[in-house]
């Protein structure tokens, strides 16, 4: 096929996309196969988005596109098919009731593999322990917007100090006003300047 579907997805091709899918699905092919390819499309998205090619607002259609795509394979999949890279927990902080970044980050970690709890927004610090210690993940976002996000981000981490945790599990912290010098405050080992980042900070970690 010369328009192959990660291709497609790679063009934000929503239509064709999508029923390149339906194909493949009704034909036969493995549904993992599709779903690489799906992922394929999503990195691809990622490298236009870093190169200045793409922006938020692409990166926003390619995650509604991925879902879709995602719930179309969903019933061709076995029960505990599919290996996944890791989990991941995700939540906006206590304080804080933004999702629109939350949302892309878990869309992007999701696309690549990961399997991710999403805990919502305006999450106190003991919900995140909890489905740390529940999950076994070894991964944690922790995402605000505003500045009184900054200490419900530095209670979450002290809350996975006083759990035992804070040593087996990697904080990454995002949000549009977050510095450095936000990140050294709060005790989180990294910021993700965007959803393309936390996905590299997950691999790193991984």
């Amino acid at each position: 096929m010369s328009y192959s579907l990660a291709a497609a997805i790679s063009d934000l091709d929503e239509g064709q996309a999508l029923q390149m899918v339906k194909t493949q699905l009704a034909a036969g092919a493995d549904p993992q196969a599709i779903l690489g390819a799906c992922r394929e499309g999503m990195s691809l998205v990622g490298k236009r988005y870093e190169s200045g090619e793409y922006y938020v607002s692409e990166l926003i259609m390619a995650g509604e596109l991925f879902k879709q795509a995602n719930a179309l394979m969903q019933p061709y999949f076995s029960a505990g098919s599919g290996a996944t890279k890791g989990t991941v927990v995700v939540g906006t902080v206590k304080g804080d009731i933004h999702d629109i970044g939350k949302d892309l980050v878990v869309g992007m970690l999701r696309a690549n593999g990961y399997e991710v709890i999403d805990l919502g927004v305006d999450v106190p610090a003991e919900k995140f322990v909890e489905a740390l210690k529940s999950s076994g993940a070894k991964v944690v976002g922790l995402s605000g917007l505003i500045t009184i996000s900054y200490d419900g981000m530095k209670s979450t981490v002290a809350a996975l100090e006083a759990a035992d945790l804070r040593s087996q599990v990697k904080v990454m912290v995002g949000g549009g006003s977050l510095t450095e010098q936000v990140r050294e405050y709060v005790g989180a080992d990294a910021l993700g300047s965007d959803a393309q980042a936390a996905v590299m900070l997950a691999e790193q970690w991984s």
